[in-house]
């Protein structure tokens, strides 16, 4: 039986390594649940103490995911419009696959900007302030994802 969860925890560490890039797929919380499962085995092999630090460290990653592409856009000068249409880019290119995620807070902060009445030189400088956050979002979930499947292999 231990095997069984081994296998499923790691399989779920890997689909959410995969999600880092997929918009479709968390991917903190799914390589999270596969920690979890590996309390199934005996003996634990993590503490109480460990696991909730780690949903700590998932929420937190989780949320920055979400809210470093619009705070990188005001950070780049975009204006409220800039960085609501960073925002319902970033849900519209959700629905639309890998690309539409990289493209949509682009797009929709540089849309933003140019309705807010900006010269194009300042909605562009604002739309890849956008990409910029989706950048240090990603990487900050592969990091996430990358040590608990450290963790995992370290359960064996």
């Amino acid at each position: 039986m231990e095997i069984l969860w081994f296998v499923t925890g790691g399989l779920l560490i890997l689909i959410g390594i995969v999600g880092c890039f997929l918009p479709v797929l968390p991917g903190p919380p799914i390589a999270f649940l596969g920690l979890w499962i590996q309390q199934l085995k005996e003996p634990n092999p993590f503490t109480s103490k460990f696991l909730w630090l780690w949903f700590g460290i998932t929420l937190v990653v989780t949320v920055i995911d979400y809210w470093a592409p619009a705070y990188a856009t005001k950070r780049f000068g975009g204006s409220k419009a800039g960085i609501w249409g960073c925002m319902i880019g970033l849900f519209v290119g959700f629905w639309m696959g890998p690309w539409g995620i990289i493209v949509g807070p682009l797009a929709g902060a540089f849309i933003g900007e140019l309705m807010n009445n900006q010269d194009s030189s300042k909605a562009l400088r604002a739309a890849l302030g956008s990409f910029v956050g989706f950048l240090f979002s990603t990487l900050l979930k592969l990091i996430a994802c990358v040590v608990m499947f450290w963790y995992w292999v370290v359960s064996w």
